[in-house]
């Protein structure tokens, strides 16, 4: 994947409602300021709903998930470089922890995204960013 992108404030259309946020799928991707790499996703419509995700080549540079063409294809990717992926990230015990089994990839033309669940076992659901250091 390519390097991260910055972005005061983009929109993000999810091909089918992320889990947990039907029937919303227009989301704001805003920038937290201070920290490079770190959004807060909020529903359009509804702005208290959010979600805090990482830009994962900031926050996992190791994390290379498998992306199938029908996952590419849904929000208008040629290649897994068109693809901005962000993991869901959340406080677990104090410190910070994100989900590797369910990647939120979004377009990087297109703006287009979508949740997708990892095939097999190989990405943790909770791992702890401090444990991902390279």
């Amino acid at each position: 994947m390519t390097a991260p992108v910055r972005t005061p404030h983009a929109a993000v259309t999810f091909v089918t409602p992320p889990p947990g946020f039907a029937p919303h799928v227009r989301f704001a991707l805003d920038d937290v300021l201070g920290a490079d790499g770190l959004f807060a996703l909020r529903a359009e419509d509804d702005p208290d709903i959010r979600l805090f995700v990482v830009d994962s080549t900031v926050y996992v540079p190791d994390y290379a998930p498998e992306v199938h063409t029908e996952d590419l294809d849904a929000i208008g990717a040629a290649e897994p470089d068109d693809v901005l992926v962000l993991v869901v990230a959340t406080i677990d015990g104090g410190s910070p922890v994100v989900n590797l089994m369910a990647p939120v990839l979004v377009g990087r033309e297109s703006g287009l995204a979508s949740q997708v669940i990892l095939d097999g076992d190989d990405w943790p659901l909770r791992a702890r960013l401090g444990s991902l250091a390279s």
